[in-house]
């Protein structure tokens, strides 16, 4: 029987992590900080593993771990002086807009490969935002990490989805415009998904150095179709459209 599977995952040591790692994802609405931490706790498991090797399976990731780019912090205020429309200027125009401070995420010692693949999903995950038009709020937040999942399998991503929408189905979370949340975040999950087996990997992108790049001109480059309409793109938010027009 399939419960047998179950049952042999089911060992008290493994329900005694999972335990942990759920009240840090269920804290997240609580302290953006526990993000950090579920990302912390897995630096060394077997799932973080599984990550490192599917960077190193893209020989343009592989690269990338060996170099370890870091690239210059983000400054808003040069970005905004950035061409209309590039990708640096529509970023700080965003970010603006919401209130973001874009060096929010924590610093880690880059001691091994792990430390590198965290340090770039961190300093990069906003930027995937603007690339692939996925909100920046709750409507859109899983497109955006499913995408992450779906090119390295980054495992904090994964367990922020699975248990993001297993609570939302426990409590009968309801968000505006949305009839049925549990299929809503299936829906936004497979576009994430979807988007990103079409997509280039953007793992090794020297974002940094492309900031004064169009927008489209980077998306047509990367084979990234942005999401543009609907409830989980940021484009259709007021006071975002209002930051870009130009």
């Amino acid at each position: 029987m399939g419960f047998k599977y179950i049952d042999a995952l089911a060992t008290p040591e493994n329900l005694e992590k999972l335990m942990k790692l759920t009240d840090m994802v269920a804290g997240i609405t609580r302290e953006t900080s526990n993000v950090f931490d579920i990302e912390d706790a897995l630096r060394d498991s077997p799932l973080m593993q599984n990550c490192l090797t599917a960077v190193r399976e893209d020989s343009a990731s592989a690269k990338a771990l060996e170099e370890r780019y870091m690239g210059e912090d983000y400054d808003i205020e040069k970005m905004l002086k950035m061409p209309p429309h590039s990708l640096g200027w529509t970023y700080a125009k965003v970010l603006t807009a919401l209130g973001y401070d874009p060096n929010f995420y924590r610093i880690r010692e880059i001691e091994s490969d792990v430390d590198y693949i965290t340090h770039r999903v961190r300093k990069t995950h906003d930027l995937h935002h603007i690339l692939t038009g996925f909100s920046f709020d709750d409507y859109g937040e899983l497109g955006i990490i499913s995408v992450t999942i779906g090119q390295i399998r980054y495992p904090a991503f994964v367990l922020m989805a699975l248990l993001a929408s297993l609570l939302s189905y426990v409590t009968g979370a309801k968000k505006a415009g949305i009839n049925h949340q549990l299929e809503y975040n299936f829906d936004i999950a497979s576009a994430g998904i979807q988007m990103a087996r079409q997509a280039k990997s953007l793992f090794p992108v020297k974002w940094e150095e492309n900031l004064d790049r169009p927008l489209d001109e980077l998306r047509s480059e990367f084979n990234i179709q942005p999401v543009t309409t609907g409830l989980w793109s940021w484009y259709t938010r007021p006071v975002l459209q209002e930051a870009i027009s130009a």
